[in-house]
């Protein structure tokens, strides 16, 4: 009985033991697969990272300024003169008909706001019929903008009249003291006896400050009614028989023909002296016509990319056909001298 009650014992000692190592086998393996499972946690996490990268490459095309990407086309975004505006809207359309990856904008608001705009930066190129003032070229300066002119047409701003209107010429001097408001009637001038119209551009307008400061040389008359753009001139003076304006060239003419209601006055720069038609081109390059002025673009920068392909464009052979085409004039050789300088 005692040998039985001993062997009994070392039996369950044995099995106590068996379990024990059991137990332990088992709670070091749940141990070491529960490290494991949780080992991949930090791999799962590094696709986030990476599929973000994508989001900073996609916003890319955005803005190219002119230079374009790979991913989309190239954009470039032109504000300003309103004298300008049709006129650069078709050099656009013919450059972009043979550039398919350029995409062009143009809009109008005035050279005050082109120049406003490239100042902050958000066009690629400025449409002025003025220069810019010192004190916009500082502004642009102070925004890390560097302004660049480029003259590329010129401008005869007309004097026009209602077609009834028997007036066929004023001087220079007329003209200034008709829109400062000194000369109030027709019959003053050779017109009929009638009070003057006086139709003009608002301030921010480019057209305005020239004219102002190269006709008037002195303040616009209270009396001036301020028109929002060119077209805006002919059509309220060719339904005035007492009304006269200012605008560009290009408005004055369709399709070589002076437009239905409207008549330009030929201009003489002294009371006296023979007056000069702005619609003959002669009249313009010879520097017969007194009212004269190039038009302007300003670029931040020397133009490089679409912007200077777009440039080039303009002031080629082809280009300066086109502006003539649409009623304005070509560059002179003042002009093209003053673009070499701007440019090299």
């Amino acid at each position: 009985m005692l040998r039985m009650s001993r062997a009994m014992g070392k039996k369950r000692m044995f099995l106590f033991t068996f379990v024990l190592l059991v137990l332990v086998v088992l709670t070091v393996s749940m141990t070491g697969c529960g490290t494991q499972a949780k080992a991949p946690e930090p791999q799962a996490k590094a696709p986030e990272t990476q599929a973000k990268a994508p989001e900073t490459q996609a916003k890319a095309p955005e803005t190219t300024g002119g230079q374009g990407t790979q991913a989309g086309p190239q954009s470039i975004q032109i504000r300003g003169s309103d004298s300008e505006v049709n006129l650069v809207q078709r050099l656009a359309e013919v450059f972009m008909e043979e550039n398919k990856n350029v995409q062009i904008a143009v809009t109008g608001g005035g050279s005050g706001t082109g120049i406003a705009a490239l100042i902050d930066g958000t066009i690629d190129i400025a449409n002025s019929s003025r220069p810019m003032k010192e004190d916009e070229i500082n502004l642009a300066r102070k925004n890390g903008i560097e302004p660049v002119p480029v003259r590329f047409a010129v401008d005869g701003v007309a004097v026009i009249v209602n077609a009834g209107n028997p007036v066929e010429a004023l001087s220079v001097t007329e003209i200034g003291a008709i829109f400062r408001g000194e000369i109030t009637n027709w019959k003053e001038v050779g017109g009929e006896d009638s009070p003057i119209g006086l139709y003009g551009r608002q301030s921010n307008s480019g057209t305005y400050v020239f004219f102002m400061e190269t006709v008037l040389k002195g303040d616009y008359s209270p009396q001036m009614r301020n028109m929002g753009g060119n077209a805006d001139i002919v059509e309220a003076v060719s339904a005035d028989k007492t009304g006269i304006g200012y605008v560009a060239i290009g408005y004055v003419t369709d399709g070589g023909k002076v437009r239905p209601g409207i008549k330009p006055v030929n201009v003489s720069k002294n009371p006296g002296e023979t007056g000069y038609s702005p619609i003959i081109l002669e009249n313009i390059t010879g520097g017969k016509y007194p009212i004269t002025r190039p038009l302007y673009q300003f670029l931040n920068g020397k133009p490089e990319g679409a912007i200077k392909d777009f440039i080039m464009f303009e002031l080629s052979e082809r280009g300066q056909k086109i502006i003539l085409e649409q009623g304005f004039y070509p560059l002179t050789d003042e002009d093209k001298k003053f673009n070499e300088n701007s440019l090299k």
